[in-house]
């Protein structure tokens, strides 16, 4: 069966597959990914770590560590905890980057990790940004992070692939930020959540890598699990050119893993040279299928604004100019906008120019290489003389830390990657995205501006959706302790988006001595306070479209363990909840056809609906039977099968480190 460039590239990095095994969306596998960043999060890491036995990297290549969110924060207890980071990552021989060195996703491109054609993960939601290089980059949790550690792998089910192709060129005075801003706010009803998006089109050549790596970064906003451009010959100009920077620069700076020889241990003339030979074999099929295909006009794309407060709505900047919006502070900081380009679009605009009274403006580099070489060009200069206020190179105020940060009522224009309520200050303050070019031209105003605004017009671009044919469906092997089938009654809760607090109140999150037995009586008590008291125990629950949205508390799956529910299937996941879910042992399946026709048959009469009828699931053949009739769920594989046999990822983890 055919494969897009997402379903090669995790074949790649997937282990344990059977002979002859393609993989497909859907599919659950075992995957070794390249590397693994984790940043200040890399503490919090290290007990998971710990308490699971492991004594040392499975591969100490694998593994990076930088220090990039809290950099401003020098108190004792702050550096204290990042010298215990640093002693961890040197005892262990991984690769080690301290703070003011740069953002962590940024350095993993800089040096060459976030390597093009591989799968690279990371305890952040931000590893989208590694797709502008052509690499599925993808977040993980901190669970996966300590297995990545222990043993070199972790799972992931392949998430549903969709086409973005980008056609044409974008006008002057147009940067891949708007590009960004314009999907969100144009496709803006979660038509691409828990996707991985392959971009396409004849429009990607005539952008940057730049401009690549900020749309790359933002997907995470979209909703995207992952956003990955081809790699061609704009993606291999930047390699050669990065190449040679690291050649002059003699490998200052680079850790312990280089070949010894004087060359990058990721970036050289051979790795190059292997990539062009591989890409071939990366390139999607003819007839690959993906479920969702959407096209932009890139053209038909202007300088926009987003929000305020969120990405789902969006501004040109001609109509918001209008409306004179006063700012109190603009940010070009962090990872999506903080590269060599963007300050370059900034000194453009601010050159000779004052910022406006009453309005700070905060500068600060993707990496302390970034802002060296804008250094160099002059571009920090012209930044400094008019008024900017410059932070070190690390996150800050676009995570809410350091100096800089919105305070009550203010209005915030800033050149980062999210603009929810509260994230950059006061919950009462608005904050407002756009390009670094409109960040510096609002900076220079007072008020939401840019001189190349242009009348807004309706956007170019349309979205489809495919149906995948379920025929041809190879039986699934079942491994030892793992059920063949499993039988129950159907408990229908009809809710969409029902999210964490709803299903396990955030009252009893922090309870240190809180019990299985607790957690399965209060389970679900915020949606229907009879719920617990209703089921049996051994049913099969039902939910509706984007389950388990909100925060990422693991109780909300477990709880439902604990109260005997066998399986929990929904229309959508969110991808957090099924990650919590599988690393606690506890079984999650997807049908939109069922979840349809239950909401048909019994609509959305009660809460919780007991339907009286047993379903039954044949894993081996992936089919669900309720009713008379038959539904397909995506195969359980054994990846999945392990976790669930296993109780859970640690107990996974433990099983494989005694085998050792």
């Amino acid at each position: 069966m055919s494969q897009n460039m997402i379903e090669k590239i995790a074949q790649k990095f997937a282990v344990g597959l059977e002979e002859g095994q393609k993989v497909h969306a859907g599919d659950f596998i075992s995957i070794k990914p390249a590397h693994i960043m984790t940043h200040d999060n890399t503490g919090a890491v290290i007990p998971k770590f710990r308490s699971i036995g492991a004594v040392k990297l499975a591969n100490p290549r694998q593994v990076v560590h930088t220090l990039d969110h809290n950099i401003q924060d020098t108190s004792e207890k702050n550096l204290e905890k990042y010298k215990k980071i640093e002693e961890f990552s040197n005892s262990m021989g991984a690769d080690f980057y301290p703070a003011g060195r740069g953002i962590g996703h940024q350095i993993m491109c800089e040096e060459g990790y976030a390597w093009s054609g591989t799968m690279v993960v990371a305890s952040d939601s931000h590893s989208n940004m590694y797709g502008g290089l052509g690499c599925l980059g993808t977040p993980i949790v901190r669970t996966d992070a300590a297995a990545i550690w222990a043993t070199g792998r972790t799972w992931w089910q392949i998430p549903p692939v969709a086409k973005v192709i980008l056609k044409g060129r974008l006008k002057n005075g147009v940067t891949g930020k708007d590009v960004i801003i314009a999907l969100c706010g144009k496709f803006n009803n979660d038509e691409v959540l828990n996707h991985v998006i392959e971009f396409d089109g004849d429009g990607v050549e005539n952008l940057t890598v730049d401009q690549r790596l900020s749309i790359a970064n933002m997907t995470t906003e979209w909703g995207a699990l992952a956003g990955v451009f081809p790699i061609d010959g704009v993606t291999f100009d930047w390699l050669e050119k990065r190449n040679s920077e690291i050649e002059k620069r003699g490998l200052a700076g680079v850790p312990s893993d280089s070949d010894g020889n004087g060359k990058h241990p990721r970036i050289n003339s051979e790795t190059i040279e292997l990539l062009r030979k591989e890409l071939p074999e990366l390139e999607p099929d003819a007839d690959a299928f993906y479920s969702k295909e959407l096209s932009l006009e890139l053209n038909s794309v202007i300088p926009y604004v987003s929000g305020p407060n969120t990405v789902k709505v969006m501004s040109s900047v001609a109509e918001i100019k209008k409306q004179k919006v006063k700012i109190h502070k603009a940010y070009l900081v962090s990872c999506v906008n903080s590269r060599l380009e963007d300050f370059a679009e900034s000194a453009k605009v601010l050159i000779g120019k004052k910022i406006a009274d009453g309005v700070q403006f905060y500068v600060s580099a993707a990496s302390n290489e970034v802002q060296a070489e804008s250094e160099k060009l002059g571009y920090w200069k012209i930044l400094l003389d008019s008024g900017a206020t410059t932070l070190p190179p690390g996150c800050g105020p676009c995570i809410g830390l350091g100096a800089g940060l919105l305070e009550d009522n203010e209005v915030g224009i800033s050149a980062t990657n999210r603009n929810f309520k509260g994230r950059m200050g006061s919950p009462s303050a608005k904050a407002y995205l756009a390009s670094p070019a409109v960040v510096a031209a609002s900076a220079i105003s007072g008020y939401i501006d840019y001189d190349l605004a242009e009348e807004s017009h309706e956007i170019i671009g349309n979205i489809k959706s495919n149906k995948k044919s379920t025929t041809g469906v190879s039986a699934v092997k079942i491994i030892d302790g793992f059920p063949a089938s499993v039988e129950g009654e159907v408990v229908f809760c009809n809710q969409d988006n029902l999210n964490t607090d709803g299903i396990y109140p955030g009252k009893y999150t922090y309870i240190d001595d809180f019990k299985p037995e607790d957690q399965a009586k209060v389970v679900m008590e915020n949606y229907d306070p009879e719920f617990s008291s209703k089921i049996s125990d051994g049913s099969i629950l039902v939910g509706g479209y984007t389950f388990g949205t909100g925060s990422s508390r693991e109780q909300a799956a477990t709880a439902f363990k604990y109260r005997g529910i066998k399986c929990l299937i929904a229309g959508s996941f969110s991808d957090t909840y099924l990650r919590n879910a599988f690393n606690n042992g506890f079984l999650c399946l997807q049908s939109t056809e069922f979840v349809d026709l239950l909401k048909e048959k019994y609509g959305k009469s009660q809460l919780t609906l007991l339907t009286g009828i047993k379903a039954t699931i044949n894993f081996k053949n992936s089919l669900l039977s309720f009713d008379g009739q038959d539904f397909s769920i995506g195969p359980v594989g054994k990846a999945a099968q392990e976790l669930i046999v296993d109780g859970g990822l640690e107990n996974w983890v433990v099983k494989n480190l005694a085998k050792k």
